[in-house]
């Protein structure tokens, strides 16, 4: 099997390096999946540069949080899963052609669901969804304010909202990717150029956002802020910036407005089985529905992990890169 780690924290197409290891065999109530598909996600990239927030982690490390994969071997006492069964594996440490997992970390992948949109349904479509829904109470009509709103947790906030009947101020660094936002569904795009970014969302929409959602940090989060009506929150889904989330004291202490994190892997381990059913059904009926749709800029075999995580890096991606495994079909 091969697998990508990387032993010091540094620049991901320097660090990054795969390896070859025997084949595991699966244990009890354990099965073996050849992955098919791995994603590649910004919180992926800031791991391995040492920047991500569950650091410290033990070196050397494996990334990757998504992927879709084929059952090839179960060990004794599984019952749930069979040979040739399709899985989304849960957990961390994909980025290898070959896993080992408890028949409980493998759910099912949807029946007929295309490999790379199924390997993409968890993790940012999940993020937008929860964010819209376990934070804020919010109505039809409402507003939302959101930066880096051309990414996958971006565009599906959108679609999300516009479904739920909610209203979105979009801001983004390039102008090229209004039209795409629009038709899935934004109010408004705000290109930023250095402008006063409160002034412009007030511009923008007919009414004070509750609700900000800020994948940035830094003085990004201070603009957010500063936008939102009295006892809004923001949320800090993400740190694209590196920065430390600012906010301004006018805004927290006088107009109640209020900074909340929100990390996936956490809401997992505290999500009640109920609450995960929940959010799989309905990350698996919009799957169904075409509503997960995601763009794919590029894809990489994984021995060219290099290359891909170099192509992440980059702007002006109009798409997810994907790792391949060596055992498609």
């Amino acid at each position: 099997m091969k697998r990508a780690i990387f032993r010091q924290h540094g620049d991901p197409a320097k660090v990054i390096e795969i390896i070859e290891e025997d084949d595991p065999t699966p244990g009890p109530f354990e099965v073996r999946v050849r992955n098919q598909v791995m994603t590649i996600n910004p919180a992926d990239l800031l791991s391995i540069e040492g920047r991500y927030g569950a650091e410290p982690i033990t070196l050397p490390a494996t990334p990757g949080v998504g992927a879709y994969g084929i059952v090839d071997a179960v060990g004794e006492g599984v019952t749930r899963l069979s040979i040739g069964d399709a899985v989304l594996p849960v957990g961390g440490g994909f980025w290898a052609d070959t896993l080992i997992l408890h028949e409980r970390m493998a759910p099912k992948a949807p029946a007929g669901a295309d490999p790379e949109q199924a390997a993409l349904m968890r993790a940012n479509p999940g993020t937008a969804h929860l964010v819209l829904t376990d934070i804020v109470d919010l109505q039809p009509g409402d507003w939302v304010v959101q930066n880096a709103a051309n990414s996958n947790v971006g565009r599906m906030v959108i679609r999300f909202a516009r479904e739920r009947g909610l209203h979105t101020v979009n801001i983004v660094r390039r102008a090229d990717v209004a039209e795409a936002l629009t038709a899935d569904g934004a109010d408004a795009v705000i290109v930023d150029e250095g402008q006063d970014l409160a002034a412009a969302i007030a511009a923008a929409a007919d009414a004070a956002p509750k609700l900000a959602l800020d994948a940035v940090g830094g003085t990004a989060t201070r603009a957010l802020g500063g936008a939102l009506a009295d006892r809004g929150t923001v949320v800090a889904y993400g740190l694209l910036s590196g920065q430390p989330n600012e906010m301004d004291a006018r805004d927290v202490v006088f107009r109640d407005v209020r900074l909340q994190g929100f990390w996936l892997f956490d809401w997992y381990r505290t999500a009640t089985p109920d609450k995960m059913r929940e959010l799989h059904a309905f990350l698996e009926a919009k799957l169904a529905e075409g509503v997960l749709q995601t763009d794919v800029d590029a894809r990489y075999p994984l021995d060219q992990i290099k290359e891909a995580v170099a192509h992440a890096a980059r702007g002006g991606r109009n798409g997810k890169i994907l790792l391949k495994g060596d055992h498609n079909a």
